[in-house]
């Protein structure tokens, strides 16, 4: 294993591409916490694996925080409640992915806590950076386990399968991921600034979890402030602060581990092969409370951004509150907003509608307009290699996209299809406005497993 090779200083990968970042747009509006919608719909599939079966029945009243759904799967996370109601009759909600999945609507009672004094209850008070070791990796994993936390920054992966310890591949470091490299979003970046402090009680806890002693938090470099809340947060710990070069997809797992800690992770392969284990900042934030508070992942904040969005703004979300209903608190669509994407428009998914619920893994909400999106007209590939040279997997994304068009499954794999992040570097670049990634996605759904 190669050791930390050049922190604090910046680090880079091969490849990728500079895209506007569009951030100052909602980079300076503080955290504002929605008010309980009447009805909140949890699914009961917000993570990648099994999906949970519901514990609760019609008309039965739950509290905030009680979990409502569960999976005895080892890849799942049970959903709960985040506001206090009466369950209603069940319903099938389709997610930004296209997924149909089964989900609670909860009516929301009248006594929640709001505002203030929700911001404070999942952020706020003291979070102690010392004599965590009295948690042994066991009460932390299950605890995690317990509070349904997944990735927060956008793959909601189940996190209590990475801090599980593996006898057959121990972890030597823990990598927070503060990167948000997508244009317009800045839920982390405004978490960073305003609540650094369980992130680091949280990075802690999870090297406790797995025995690492490393602990890297990975901010690029065009956020010079998260980066000193979170050194001045981090101070008396073995936490380092990595400032990495602002290059997209720099919160990609493949490209933020090389850059920050020299390593590869190999293809086919994951970041528990070489030791690492790779969480993001909110996520590292919502392992804190669950441990130290035994709170579930029942709120996050997003970002709702863009051109087409009246009042762009970070805000503090409850899990099942729908898009439209948070575009609503923004000030609505402008009249020119053209397309609404669940995510960032690299790698989000647009909208069919807005009734949809928002779950564990929404980053934000991007609103393009029509300027925004005009598209040219496609043309064949003229072979020029620009989507080769931009790619950070070093894939030849025109073959495995023009495989994909024509059925070619065979072709596809021979060009590593699965490996293929989604990260639309490729795309973006694409002089003949080909939509590479597009025709990936699709070929990935659609060949025969």
């Amino acid at each position: 294993m190669s050791k930390l090779a050049g922190l604090p200083g910046t680090g880079t990968f091969d490849r990728g591409i500079h895209p506007a970042d569009r951030k100052t747009l909602a980079e300076d509006t503080p955290i504002e916490v929605v008010p309980t919608p009447k009805i909140v719909v949890i699914p009961l599939l917000q993570h990648l694996g099994a999906p949970c079966e519901p514990l609760v029945k019609i008309k039965q009243e739950v509290t905030a925080g009680e979990m409502i759904g569960k999976s005895e799967a080892f890849i799942s996370a049970p959903v709960h409640s985040p506001i206090n109601g009466i369950v209603l009759k069940d319903s099938v909600a389709t997610l930004p992915n296209g997924r149909h999945v089964r989900t609670i609507p909860i009516q929301s009672s009248e006594d929640q806590l709001k505002g203030d004094a929700l911001y404070e209850d999942i952020f706020g008070g003291t979070w102690p950076k010392i004599a965590l070791d009295k948690y042994s990796p066991e009460q932390i994993v299950q605890a995690v386990r317990d509070g349904g936390l997944v990735g927060m920054g956008g793959a909601a992966f189940p996190t209590y399968v990475k801090l599980k310890a593996n006898p057959d591949k121990p972890i030597d470091t823990i990598l927070l991921n503060g990167c948000e490299c997508e244009p317009y979003l800045t839920a982390d970046y405004r978490l960073m600034l305003e609540a650094p402090a369980p992130i680091i009680t949280g990075a802690l806890l999870a090297a406790q979890a797995c025995a690492a002693k490393q602990i890297v938090i990975a901010v690029e470099d065009n956020k010079p402030a998260a980066i000193a809340k979170l050194r001045e947060a981090a101070a008396g710990t073995i936490i380092k602060i990595a400032a990495v070069k602002t290059l997209y997809p720099m919160g990609g797992e493949r490209q933020v581990i090389p850059a920050t800690l020299k390593r590869e992770v190999p293809t086919g392969g994951l970041p528990l092969d070489i030791g690492v284990v790779v969480i993001n900042v909110s996520t590292a934030s919502a392992i804190a409370r669950a441990v130290l508070r035994g709170k579930p992942l029942t709120h996050r904040v997003a970002t709702v951004s863009g051109n087409g969005i009246a009042e762009p703004r970070n805000l503090l979300v409850p899990v099942g509150i729908t898009y439209g209903e948070v575009i609503d608190f923004c000030g609505g669509l402008t009249a020119d907003a053209a397309v609404i994407i669940a995510g960032g428009p690299m790698m989000g998914f647009a909208l069919g509608e807005l009734n949809v619920p928002i779950t564990k893994g929404t980053s934000g909400i991007t609103v393009l307009t029509r300027d925004d999106v005009k598209k040219a007209s496609e043309t064949p590939c003229v072979r020029c290699g620009r989507c080769v040279d931009a790619c950070p997997l070093g894939l030849v994304p025109t073959k495995i996209a023009l495989a994909a068009r024509c059925s070619n499954w065979d072709l596809a794999r021979k060009y590593y299809i699965t490996a293929c992040c989604e990260c639309g570097c490729c795309g973006y670049v694409c002089p003949a406005s080909i939509p590479l990634t597009q025709l990936i996605r699709i070929g990935k759904a659609q060949m025969p497993r």
